[in-house]
């Protein structure tokens, strides 16, 4: 009997959350804490009466796709529906919902209304060059308490909806990547609410579990304050605005107009990353493409407007098709081309089958424009240029490393490639590699021959020996890792039984 390897959980997880856009998992997950919640008022947990909740349901979800739709229409732009529907979950979530026992009330439910319509409104009203600054289901909540129609009470932090708030919330940041800003979020706002909450007589577990179980902690920061679109480039960036808005978030302050409150932290937040961040669309023109390799494909871009990243970071291309697949119209891709060049590359897999998404892409003739909605990422190489570095590429995962070693950046520094693929014809970007003049140690799994200049590694497995032998210096180095999640899951641990100390990732989902 020949036994089997299961895959590690991670990587189960990794390939169940690949098949969602960051979107639909949020639109699923929340659409999911609505049902429960309605579940948890049958069961006499919550008591705002059923008939309650769904009319405040549907005018949450009603109101904010309609008037989405209806303004998309007036800036001729293509409604983007399942933001609409996510925008209304969450302001389902903020808002009391309306009670009709003593008759019905007008001015609650007028200022819910308004809340759904400014939240759509801020996506185009609140803009710069395309792009939306703040997170709408805040910009509306807070905009609406300015007013005194009503205000955002943030009544989903119940201890009841706390046991599916957290699985749902660690399932969104870890699609996202953001638990590392979360936990620093969450430690800096519960501390501060936890030191109040201590000098006025309470427990330190009880000071502890109420600004997790009756404060929005947990739910702000999963579907709030890590919306990818709204956040600056770089994870120390992230982390420094998790730090302030945990503090906004929990310091209780009034200004006399403005007090304290959790929208107000967020959008403060907002600015600050759309301060740090690209401050506008960018608007790509189709230039061409060239085949690498048969299952690789090179596309180049015109840029309306200069686009500032650091070789090794991200594009996020919005690819409006029909029939779009389950995983949306929005894809990332690395920066293939040096940053001081005129035009944007990016290296694609062509490998059958084809997302819709890429098929869109393919099929772009010379001319037609596309927008980008992120440049960002932290896949970069060590500002100190005396600092020696190992690459390691499986397939795909060769190209943020294009713009690290082409152009100014790639300079002087000590570098050691070490380039995985099937056959030698799938060794893309060969001549730019001989070009760049780096060490470059090629294993190909079918036994070919690579190119003359760099170094074959043969068919063996690379683990942690492997590794060793081919860079001794290892531990001396930062290593990289790029390409699918289960090479780069397999390469890093390689890399840690090499004795790598400083081991960075980068993981290409099917997309």
């Amino acid at each position: 009997m020949t036994a089997t390897m299961s895959p590690p959980l991670g990587s189960r997880l990794d390939t169940v959350l690949g098949r969602f856009t960051m979107y639909r998992l949020v639109l699923w997950v929340l659409a999911v804490l609505a049902g429960y919640s309605l579940l948890l008022n049958v069961l006499g947990w919550l008591t705002f009466g059923l008939p309650e909740m769904i009319a405040h349901l549907t005018l949450c979800l009603g109101l904010t796709y309609g008037s989405n739709r209806a303004i998309a229409a007036l800036f001729h732009v293509r409604p983007h529906s399942e933001s609409s529907l996510i925008t209304g979950l969450l302001l389902y979530f903020l808002f009391w919902p309306t009670q009709f026992s003593a008759g019905l009330q007008y001015l609650d439910l007028a200022g819910v209304a308004l809340a759904c319509v400014l939240a759509s409104v801020s996506k185009y009203a609140l803009a710069w060059r395309g792009r939306h600054i703040f997170n709408p289901a805040a910009a509306g909540a807070f905009l609406t308490g300015l007013t005194g129609l009503n205000i955002a009470t943030w009544w989903v932090a119940t201890p009841a909806m706390l046991w599916l708030v957290l699985p749902g919330v660690l399932l969104v940041l870890y699609r996202v990547r953001k638990l590392l800003m979360a936990a620093l979020f969450t430690v800096v706002a519960v501390s501060i609410v936890a030191v109040e909450l201590l000098g006025s007589g309470m427990t330190l577990a009880e000071a502890l579990w109420q600004p997790l179980a009756q404060r929005p902690v947990l739910f702000f920061v999963g579907f709030m304050l890590t919306e990818p679109l709204t956040l600056p480039p770089r994870r120390w960036q992230q982390l420094v605005l998790a730090a302030v808005v945990g503090v906004l978030f929990a310091v209780p302050y009034n200004l006399g107009v403005v007090a304290n409150s959790p929208e107000l932290a967020l959008l403060v937040g907002n600015a600050l990353a759309f301060i740090a961040g690209q401050r506008s669309r960018v608007l790509l023109r189709f230039r061409g493409a060239r085949p690498l390799t048969p299952t690789t494909t090179e596309l180049t871009f015109q840029p309306e407007h200069p686009v500032r990243f650091t070789p090794g970071q991200y594009i996020e291309l919005n690819l409006p098709h029909t029939g779009a697949d389950r995983k949306g119209r929005r894809r990332v891709f690395s920066l293939t081309s040096p940053p001081e060049t005129a035009e944007l590359s990016i290296g694609v897999g062509t490998a059958q089958p084809l997302s819709t998404a890429k098929q869109s892409l393919l099929a772009l003739a010379p001319g037609d424009e596309l927008t980008a909605t992120t440049v960002g990422g932290d896949f970069v190489l060590p500002r100190d240029p005396a600092r020696p570095v190992l690459l390691v590429a499986a397939g795909i995962g060769i190209t943020p490393y294009l713009s690290q070693l082409t152009g100014s950046a790639g300079g002087d520094r000590d570098v050691v490639l070490l380039y995985l693929a099937r056959t030698a014809s799938e060794l893309a970007y060969a001549a730019e590699l001989e070009r760049a003049g780096v060490r470059v140690i090629a294993r190909l799994s079918d036994g070919s021959v690579p190119p003359a200049f760099m170094q074959d590694a043969g068919q063996a497995r690379i683990d942690g020996a492997a590794l060793k032998e081919l860079v001794p210096d290892i531990a001396g180095r930062d290593v990289y890792v790029s390409g699918s999640p289960s090479s780069v899951r397999s390469l890093r641990a390689a890399a840690r039984r090499a004795g790598a100390r400083r081991i960075h990732v980068d993981s290409f989902a099917g997309y």
